[in-house]
Parts: C-alpha cells; sequence; structure tokens
C-alpha cells in the first residue's frame, strides 16, 4: 500500500512527510522508505500559527482560516510526494496536521485540538484521508499522546533482554520504555526545545526561533537558583501516564520563574538546556532504563545531547539514534503518521493503552473516503515488529 504520512510539530516550524510502501506479512510491518521531506511553513502561517498558541488570545475566526490555510500548506506537499514517489497513485495520507491546543486538567487529558483541515488533501491527491488522530485515545480515557509509542514498541521489542528506552526530543521530551518483564510505559517527561526555542525567540526580537548548534547554551553558565525553581514544577513528579505542551511550558511560564531576577541571555539558554538534561536524565533513570535510543530536533544541538551524556552515561547509560533500526531521527514521526493511517484503514488499533493510559487500545482517527475505496489486506491483526528499510533516494530536503 502507498501511504502518506505528515505532521508539524509543536516546534511547528515545518511540515515533516513520509512516501512509504507498506505490507503486512506474518504480524510484521515492512516499510520501505520512499522518499523524506521537511518543507518549511512560509513565514507568514508560522507567524499566525504562533499567534494561536496559549498563552495568546484568539478568535475562532482566525483558527478557521489557520485549519484552510494549513491544510493546503499539507495538501500541496502531498501532492507533491504523490506525484514523485507514486505517480499519484496513493492509497491513504494520514495528517497530523498542527496542534494548537491539548486540554489537560488535573493530570487528566479531557480533549485536544489538531488543525489543518484533512479535505483539502483528500482534493488534492484523491487518497483516503485520516486525521484527528488523537482524539478517540482520549475519549477512552488516554491523553492522546504519546503516540509515537506505536513505532517504539514495534522497534524495540514488547519485552526486550534488557529495558530499553525510545526518547523522542521535539518541543516536548517524551519516552517509551520497555522492558522483559515490563508492559509498554510511555509519557510527556517535560519541555524538551519548548523554553529554549521561547527565550532565544525572545531574547532575539525575533531574529532567531532556535539557539543553533546550542552556541548560546555552550557559551553560556547554569544558574543553578533559577534551575531548582524550574524543576520544582509539580508536573515533574506526577506519575505516568502523561502528557503537557506549550499550553504549560511556554514564555509566560518562563517570565513567571524568571521574575525580577536578572540573568544574561546565554546564562538562561545555558540553565534551560541543563533543565532538559536534568528532567530527561531523572526520567530515563527513573524508569531503570539501560539503552537509550534518540530521535527529534534535539539530536541536532550537541550542547543538549552533551548535558544528556553526562547524566545518563556515569550510570551506565548507552546513547544512540533511532537510526539504528533504519529509521531516519528527523522522519520518525511522519513515519509514526504514515503507519497510523496504514492501520487505521483496515481497522487495526493504532495505539497502546498501556502507554497512552487508555481503557483500551483503539483504531485512531477520523477518515475521508478518497476517490476509490482503500483494498483491504487479509490480515485481521495489528502488526507485532516493524522492519524499516530505505531507499538509497530517501533523503530529507
Amino acid at each position: 500500500m502507498n501511504v502518506i504520512g505528515m505532521i508539524s510539530g509543536t516546534s511547528f516550524d515545518a511540515i515533516e512527510a513520509v512516501a512509504l510502501r507498506i505490507t503486512l506479512r506474518d504480524r510484521v510491518a515492512h516499510a520501505e522508505l520512499v522518499e523524506h521531506v521537511s518543507v518549511p511553513y512560509e513565514e507568514d502561517l508560522r507567524s499566525r500559527v504562533a499567534l494561536v498558541l496559549p498563552p495568546n488570545a484568539t478568535t475562532i475566526e482566525e483558527v478557521c482560516q489557520l485549519d484552510t490555510l494549513i491544510g493546503l500548506a499539507f495538501a500541496d506537499v502531498a501532492a507533491s510526494l504523490a506525484r514523485r514517489c507514486f505517480a499519484d497513485d496513493v492509497d491513504v495520507v494520514c495528517s497530523h496536521g498542527q496542534t494548537v491546543y491539548h486540554w489537560v486538567v488535573d493530570g487528566h487529558a479531557c480533549g485536544t485540538l489538531q488543525i489543518g483541515q484533512g479535505a483539502w488533501i483528500a482534493e488534492a491527491t484523491g487518497a483516503t484521508v485520516v486525521s484527528d488522530v488523537r482524539s478517540r485515545d482520549v475519549a477512552a480515557g488516554g491523553h492522546g499522546a504519546p503516540l509515537a509509542s506505536l513505532v517504539d514498541v514495534l522497534l524495540l521489542g514488547r519485552h526486550p533482554d534488557v529495558v530499553r528506552g525510545a526518547l523522542n526530543l521535539g518541543g516536548i521530551a517524551n519516552v517509551t520504555v520497555v522492558g522483559p518483564a515490563l508492559e509498554p510505559l510511555a509519557f510527556d517527561i517535560g519541555p524538551a526545545n519548548a523554553l529554549m526555542d521561547a527565550a532565544i525567540t525572545w531574547v532575539s526580537d525575533g531574529a532567531a526561533g532556535f539557539d543553533e548548534g546550542g552556541a548560546s547554551a555552550a557559551r553560556g553558565a547554569v544558574d543553578e537558583a533559577l534551575l531548582e525553581a524550574l524543576l520544582d514544577d509539580p508536573y515533574y513528579r506526577a506519575p505516568a501516564p502523561k502528557s503537557t505542551g506549550k499550553e504549560l511550558f511556554n514564555l509566560g511560564y518562563l517570565h513567571e520563574r524568571i521574575g525580577s531576577r536578572s540573568i544574561d541571555h546565554d546564562d538562561l539558554l545555558a540553565t534551560l538546556c541543563e533543565l532538559t538534561a536534568r528532567t530527561v536524565a531523572d526520567a530515563v533513570l527513573e524508569q531503570g532504563v539501560v539503552e537509550l535510543f534518540v530521535s527529534g530536533g534535539g539530536t541536532r544541538n550537541p550542547t543538549l545531547m552533551a548535558a544528556m551524556s553526562r547524566h545518563l552515561k556515569s550510570h551506565g547509560v548507552t546513547i544512540a539514534l533511532i537510526d539504528d533500526f533504519g529509521v531516519p531521527e528527523a522522519a520518525k514521526e511522519a513515519l509514526l503518521f504514515a503507519l497510523i493511517g496504514f492501520l487505521s484503514v483496515q481497522g487495526l488499533a493504532g495505539s497502546i493503552a498501556s502507554c497512552t493510559g487508555a481503557a483500551h487500545a483503539s483504531v485512531l482517527g477520523s477518515i475521508i473516503p478518497g476517490r476509490q475505496p482503500v483494498s483491504s489486506l487479509a490480515a485481521t491483526q495489528a502488526p507485532e515488529r516493524l522492519v524499516v528499510r530505505s531507499t538509497p533516494s530517501a533523503v530529507a530536503s
């Protein structure tokens, strides 16, 4: 089956998309990665997304317009991939869209909103479109996150010989843990890049959206008093499964913690980098992880990776990229949604209840029919393993 998976993450800087050929045999999903692209949002669209995110106020008119504009942007990327990779013969497109709000009250997820109307994608490609992929899990009592646990468990094994973790360093850090005698567990740890991105945008007056190469953090020194104030957030002590987002960890949150203290810009970035490294290390060590496989934009911040390694390697934790399993780290989330789309149109569950906290696994998403019905597989059970291989041309552009 020819499938496209798409997402714009919590950093809302680009649309990540993959084209996959997926088959399911003997409960093993085989995915051939044909192409991975990263297409930046146009600057005006990115600015408008930033202005609707908490703690900003917005209007239903702006949300409606962005739902269409983001849908059109995703549709352009999907149509381009379909043409290049499949000669316009694509069966399914699964679009995560753009998260604009994740509603959590007292540790319970009450709702989640991703926008980017999938009808535009269906119209542009003719494919069956799967969208709104988190809501069903929330309705089943889960957090709708981390859905990446599906790929993590299929790659790492449900019961490996040692405790393994799959860490994603996006705007928010999340981890999936599997072990010999454990049911899989997954949860959002806290901010990965979210607070660092907010800080660099603020101190640069919008000239920079992220700390490129971790350069600012590398020049600075950790402000221990501010670090302790940040670490005191009750979210870190809440039990898993749990989820969070920029509804909590945003610039307003950072301003509250800084208060009246004066802090050098580089020292602020160094402190926030250490916050991410410490909270990740604490969570990973608490779960007894021995082997850690990392993905996400944070892997391209050498200052963050060095700080994280300093905390973990002294405890015997080995660290590698998820690429070791044939999944380019930058393509992992888009690949996840391609797999979810593939499963959903076959009526197969795409969530792991022990990871999201739901009462049961669910078939995910709302389905917008394409021009042709999707052919059914003979398989009636969800996969237990995922094998990924890439074609020589499957390089992000």
